[in-house]
């Protein structure tokens, strides 16, 4: 397996807040805090960059700083973009009180950004809160905040996620929990070389998509506080979970399972789901019993080789 490492993000860079005025720098602009590479166009707030760009399609690149902004974009296809990966903080600023990056458009595609420190009034601020449409993540860091990824209902829609770090995420002190990734009925999700560590709550994937495929990922459960299960598929699902690395750590609000299928509805077939190829253990000096799958969903899944530490059954029928 491919165990991801945390990205070596850049952090000590200026803070820009938010301008509300003149949002146009003209044609040259290299050192604008945002810039439409279609065009050539500079501006000073991400919500004119997005809004320039409309319904139709264009990559808004982000300069190597630290924003106090945030943007929604209610159409088209836009990828937001980190000049230099992991230098471009969207940091405290909530959009609708939501997210620092609010999406109902066609697509929308995230690279290289940091999202850090969203909290806002009813305990759910996420870095991006995806309403509708297509998203695509990779090389992005969340952090520090009360959800990393949380996402409406979509049932054609598709979520991707590659090679991205969740840390320090979720929370249940609000009227309902607030997790690393939640994912509401998408058509599918997809984690690959992605790294889970440190929550503060909830559980680090919850997804309610039909299909999941979770590879090639890490989940560092040692330094949590309060969280729950490792992945939860509450309505079932399909697909596959494989070549992960699971460590469940001491501080738990729950530490029956690590991956929970079914527990809430059976909205979804869960027949042949496949886990397999997985390591699962608990933190050093932690000794209690847990299941590594704990199933509600009464069908047969496709359980391979996983690797299990003392202590862990493969597999519980709940």
């Amino acid at each position: 397996m491919n165990r991801p490492t945390r990205l070596a993000f850049a952090l000590g860079l200026p803070l820009l807040a938010a301008v509300p005025a003149s949002s146009s720098l003209g044609q040259s602009g290299d050192a604008a805090p945002y810039t439409v590479a279609e065009t050539g166009r500079s501006f000073t707030r991400l919500q004119d960059a997005v809004d320039a760009i409309g319904d139709g399609r264009g990559t808004i690149r982000f300069a190597s700083l630290r924003f106090a902004d945030c943007a929604v974009q209610a159409q088209g296809d836009v990828t937001y973009q980190a000049t230099v990966p992991g230098q471009s903080v969207l940091d405290g600023k909530a959009c609708e009180d939501k997210a620092a990056l609010v999406l109902r458009g066609r697509n929308a595609r995230i690279e290289g950004l940091v999202f850090a420190n969203i909290r806002v009034p009813d305990k759910n601020g996420a870095g991006v809160r995806l309403e509708h449409g297509n998203l695509s993540v990779s090389q992005a860091w969340f952090r520090d905040s009360e959800q990393g990824v949380l996402s409406g209902d979509d049932a054609q829609g598709t979520i991707r996620i590659d090679k991205s770090t969740f840390t320090r995420l979720g929370t249940c002190e609000g009227p309902g929990c607030a997790h690393s990734v939640y994912i509401g009925n998408y058509g599918m999700l997809a984690i690959t070389r992605s790294r889970f560590e440190a929550g503060t709550g909830g559980h680090y994937v919850k997804s309610r998509a039909a299909r999941i495929e979770l590879t090639d990922s890490s989940f560092d459960d040692t330094a949590g506080h309060g969280t729950n299960y490792m992945v939860d598929l509450p309505e079932g699902a399909t697909g596959t979970i494989a070549d992960n690395w699971f460590v469940q750590g001491r501080d738990k609000e729950n530490y029956s399972a690590f991956v929970a299928v079914a527990a809430e509805h059976r909205s979804h077939p869960s027949a042949g789901l496949a886990v397999e190829g997985n390591n699962a253990r608990f933190a050093p000096g932690v000794d209690r019993r847990s299941a590594f799958v704990a199933d509600w969903s009464g069908e047969p899944l496709k359980l391979g080789n996983n690797r299990l530490g003392a202590g862990i059954a493969g597999f519980e029928k709940r």
